[in-house]
């Protein structure tokens, strides 16, 4: 039974989300799946993508083949270097230890990188929400001028009735 590793959609229409499932190649693409694997969620940016390296590892050690968006995933989370590492571990060039070492190594230098791309998006929406204060604040301080602009003409023409008002009276 050929068994692929690759994406199952679930969420709703223009909401993407998938499952990251072991599956026999000749079942349908949302059909039945072997095994869950983990999850990926496109709409968060960067984005949101949960493995289980162990059963991944497993899988294509078993010979599961991914699809072209799941090796890239699988990628991204270290799964195909794991398998590397223990294909050396099976040869005997590394040991279980040495290929643990290089694994934890890159997946904190992995980690390391997201945490700065996650924090230059949060500098990046920080600056536009001050933007847009300073423009808004920008806003309201003009209509505040205008405002009192055009209630000065108006104070200044109610003392002029009045006096208008008081020599009428003055004449009656």
């Amino acid at each position: 039974m050929p068994v692929r590793i690759r994406l199952q959609r679930h969420g709703k229409k223009g909401k993407p989300f998938y499952w990251v499932v072991a599956a026999d190649s000749r079942a349908k693409r949302d059909g039945k799946f072997l095994e869950k694997l983990g999850t990926y969620n496109p709409n968060t940016n960067p984005a949101t993508i949960n493995l289980d390296v162990d059963s991944s590892v497993k899988w294509l050690s078993n010979g599961a083949q991914p699809s072209d968006t799941a090796k890239r995933i699988l990628s991204y989370k270290g799964v195909l270097l794991k398998h590397h590492l223990q294909g050396g571990v099976r040869k005997g060039a590394l040991t279980e230890e040495q290929a643990e070492e290089k694994f934890n190594a890159w997946v904190a230098e992995k980690e390391k990188s997201v945490a700065g791309k996650v924090e230059g998006l949060d500098k990046v929406k920080a600056d536009e929400a001050a933007k847009k204060f300073e423009a808004e604040k920008a806003i309201n301080e003009k209509r505040a001028a205008d405002a009192a602009a055009a209630a000065a003409p108006v104070a200044e023409e109610a003392p002029a009735d009045s006096e208008d008002a008081a020599a009428a009276s003055e004449e009656e």
